[in-house]
């Protein structure tokens, strides 16, 4: 069967051979997550007996690309939540939505038909029928990012939407990555890690990233998404719990090495724990 076929049938949420989550934005309940200062949104749901694992970082950082790795390795499953925000100003672009205007950004989620692979070793993102993955990375939707990510009321639906996604995990966990998900999205994760770099470090490998633009271009674009981000969340600073981890002197192989090892340990000492409450 065709992945357009698998992506008519079964509403999407279940594919072969990816796990592709597909919901619609929802409108209302919940609580709008607060600024991401280490406070926690309300109503945070129990997300049952999987493992969720919450990694943070700013641009450049590598989580995404680490984080799709350690998942793929401790057979965990992946959401990369700054995909939603992308594909809806991709939507945007696609539509020629107003960016300066927060009311027709909100309204655009109406029309967001947004799906999403979990399965690390074939990830996909789809808007409707159409597949963009590729396209969502491109500078000219990396550039209207900001705009859809500080609206408010974007973030609390899109919020919603994560966590129905973690809450519907199949395998023993799931690695979430994004910029407040220890914080706001999932601040009862078992796993929470600050993962950064120097900006030197960041720069660097987002230029290695991004091949059609100068490295002083990429290095504006990263600081301008820094910069317009932490308006609405604060992901460099680790927040009560978070363990940080610079992977400025590390290579990938590393910084990968450096996540399992914190997810194993944090398993084993809720196991420990878990040993010790049942004597």
């Amino acid at each position: 069967m065709s992945t357009e076929q698998n992506r008519q049938e079964g509403g999407l949420n279940r594919m072969t051979p990816a796990r592709r989550a597909q919901q619609s934005i929802p409108e209302d309940g919940g609580a709008a997550p607060e600024r991401a200062s280490g406070s926690r949104s309300d109503d945070v749901p129990d997300f049952g007996d999987a493992v969720v694992v919450a990694i943070d970082g700013p641009a450049g950082s590598g989580k995404s690309s680490v984080s799709r790795e350690a998942a793929r390795r401790l057979d965990f499953e992946f959401l990369d939540t700054g995909a939603a925000y992308r594909a809806l100003a991709w939507h945007g672009l696609d539509t020629g939505l107003d960016f300066a205007d927060e009311n027709a950004i909100v309204d655009a989620l109406d029309g967001f038909d947004y799906s999403i692979g979990t399965d690390p070793e074939s990830y996909s993102v789809w808007v409707g029928r159409t597949e963009v993955t590729a396209a969502i990375r491109e500078p000219r939707v990396t550039g209207q990012v900001s705009a859809v990510a500080k609206v408010p009321e974007v973030r609390r639906r899109i919020t919603l939407l994560f966590r129905r996604i973690i809450g519907e995990t199949r395998k023993a966990g799931i690695i979430v990555e994004g910029r407040d998900i220890t914080t706001v999205v999932a601040p009862t994760a078992g796993v929470r890690i600050l993962l950064t770099a120097s900006e030197e470090a960041r720069m660097a490998r987002r230029s290695r990233e991004v091949t059609t633009q100068s490295a002083e271009a990429t290095g504006q674009a990263l600081r301008s998404r820094d910069r317009a981000d932490s308006q609405v969340v604060d992901f460099m600073n680790a927040a009560d719990g978070v363990t940080l981890l610079d992977s400025t002197h590390l290579d990938f192989e590393q910084t990968v090495d450096a996540v399992i090892a914190e997810v194993r340990t944090s398993r084993a000492r809720a196991d420990h724990g878990t040993g010790h409450a049942r004597r």
